[in-house]
């Protein structure tokens, strides 16, 4: 019989899987349930030592002949303070030393209680990973206890081992020992044939290699009905050009937005608001390459999909699980593992979602918002679409960026990584010193302001182009219909009346502004000039009511 404690039988049968053979284990009463489990457990040898310090060395040396991670286990307190000369010397070493200790609630930490001490991050600077599991009471706590052990113990065994410190706070009762079978937990499989002295940057994979190392995943892609693949966030450069061409002409269905690369996008938010909630648009693989996605809409979807297999690949080896199903992660460089696939993808469930992009490719054409936001990305999308020239295009957070990933056809640079609204002006200007082409910034009135300082200096340049949308606060927000009841309302949207006009002038910066739709048509022009002598922004004064009506108009129109 097994503990009752969830994530101590998560801890364990984790360690299974992942192939811990031996723990030494210390005396003490927190870590009970976990000395506990291990002992019961065929598959682990325990071995029993008073002294954590010592006890610590004895797993260092276990790790040493058997090439393998060993765990030592140790109560609350000082005892995991105990085990730092041999984390220290694991990390130099290089051997997947796996420290478990047991801790006390968090909310006794510094109320006079014994043994009690903050313990996440004690070993932080001889660890590869600190994780704090949490006590789970629900599903999402227990995915989260789920994926912080593997990630510790992928840590500690891919690609260049290391010791690794998993902390398992545990709340009394601490002797109840009634669970008959340690619970089936999904283990995330770690494939790399990226060397660890290059940091996962190795510059030339043969094809068979790579073939090998992305074995399973391609071997589920081939079999399965309904394969997905979704690219996040990447630098223009990521994907050789022609990489998203090539797999759709294999018939395989690819999610892209504006910030995926340099071969445009797939509609990604009009098709799946023509999907809404029908199953049959599920898949049953996922593919997962590139950080951040925009769309809301598709994080959903993607969480709906619970029995798809799913499968990572990123160059350095990092676990992101935003389907909360991941199974598997390749660490290589996306584009070489995409070149990879070579057999067909399903027909049936290609041409069904093919269906949805010719009816929202069509949309976009045809659709004419009224005079708005989404008017103003509409026609400078359209007039940089007849532009010969080359140049680079900046979206700032929040409504910006989801109106670009409307209308944009080339690749977009956003400050996606954490989605603040800080440093999308300076980011922008920034850019434009370190080349000759224009460089358009699309930015919110809140955002503009926020970073005003971005043009109090004497670097910038005639190539930088603003336009600003300006409705008097943030326009996001007026879609929550709770809010509309509250007081706060304003405060929360950062109602405002501000312009741009005087900020232009104190900087030498060239200003106009538009109010309607003529307006905003013939300074577009302007805007997009090659012959402009300094920077210039583009003010567009809007409201925010209408810009939100403009926008449900779009999807209201397509369904």
């Amino acid at each position: 019989m097994y503990c009752d404690k969830d994530n101590v039988n998560t801890l364990t049968a984790l360690l299974i899987a992942h192939g811990v053979r031996h723990a030494v284990v210390c005396p003490g009463s927190r870590n009970a349930p976990i000395v506990h489990n291990l002992d019961v457990c065929p598959e682990i040898q325990c071995y029993p030592i008073t002294d954590e310090r010592s006890a610590a060395f004895y797993a260092l040396g276990l790790c040493q002949a058997t090439e393998e991670p060993v765990v030592v286990c140790v109560t609350s307190g000082t005892a995991l303070l105990n085990t730092l000369p041999a984390v220290a010397e694991a990390m130099y070493q290089h051997l997947p030393l796996v420290v478990v200790s047991a801790d006390r609630p968090k909310q006794w930490i510094g109320q006079l209680t014994g043994q009690t001490m903050p313990q996440p991050g004690a070993l932080t600077c001889f660890v590869k990973r600190t994780v704090d599991l949490p006590e789970p009471h629900n599903d999402e706590e227990h995915w989260y206890c789920n994926r912080l052990v593997n990630e510790a113990l992928i840590a500690a065994t891919q690609p260049c081992q290391g010791p690794v410190h998993i902390n398992v706070p545990i709340t009394e009762p601490l002797y109840s020992f009634n669970t008959r079978e340690l619970p089936s937990e999904r283990m995330i499989a770690f494939n790399s044939l990226l060397a660890a002295h290059d940091g996962g940057k190795e510059a030339c994979v043969s094809a068979n290699a790579i073939t090998a190392v992305a074995h399973d995943l391609l071997q589920q892609l081939a079999k399965a009905e309904r394969p997905l693949i979704v690219i996040g966030q990447m630098k223009p450069s990521d994907l050789v050009k022609g990489r998203i061409p090539a797999l759709t002409d294999k018939h395989y269905v690819v999610w892209n937005e504006a910030l995926s690369g340099e071969d445009g996008t797939t509609a990604l938010e009009e098709m799946l608001a023509m999907a809404g909630d029908n199953k049959d648009f599920l898949p049953d693989f996922i593919l997962y390459i590139g950080d951040t996605l925009v769309s809301k809409r598709a994080k959903q979807l993607l969480r709906q999909a619970k029995d798809a297999i799913c499968w990572e690949v990123n160059a350095n080896g990092t676990v992101h699980d935003p389907m909360m199903n991941l199974h598997g992660i390749v660490q290589a460089r996306p584009d070489d593992v995409l070149a990879a696939i070579t057999v067909e993808g399903p027909r049936e469930w290609f041409d069904r979602w093919e269906t949805l992009r010719w009816k929202a490719e069509d949309h976009r054409r045809t659709f004419v918002p009224r005079y708005s936001n989404l008017q103003a990305v509409q026609l400078l999308e359209e007039r940089l679409s007849h532009t010969a020239e080359g140049y680079a295009l900046h979206y700032a957070n929040s409504t910006s960026v989801r109106l670009g990933c409307l209308y944009a056809r080339e690749h977009v640079y956003c400050n996606r990584g954490i989605n603040g609204i800080e440093g999308s002006l300076s980011t922008a200007a920034g850019f434009s010193l370190a080349t000759d082409d224009p460089v358009y910034c699309v930015i919110g009135d809140l955002s503009f302001f926020y970073d005003q300082n971005a043009l109090w200096n004497t670097n910038l340049r005639q190539n930088l182009r603003i336009l600003l949308l300006n409705n008097s606060g943030g326009e996001i927000f007026a879609k929550f219909d709770g809010l509309r009841q509250s007081p706060a309302r304003s405060m929360v949207m950062g109602v405002h009346a501000t312009t741009a006009e005087g900020i232009c002038r104190e900087n030498d910066i060239m200003y106009c502004h538009a109010h309607n739709e003529e307006e905003l048509y013939n300074l577009l022009g302007a805007l997009v000039s090659p012959k402009a002598e300094r920077p210039m922004l583009l003010e567009v004064f809007t409201n925010a009511e209408d810009d939100l009506r403009a926008y449900q108009e779009y999807f209201n129109t397509l369904l």
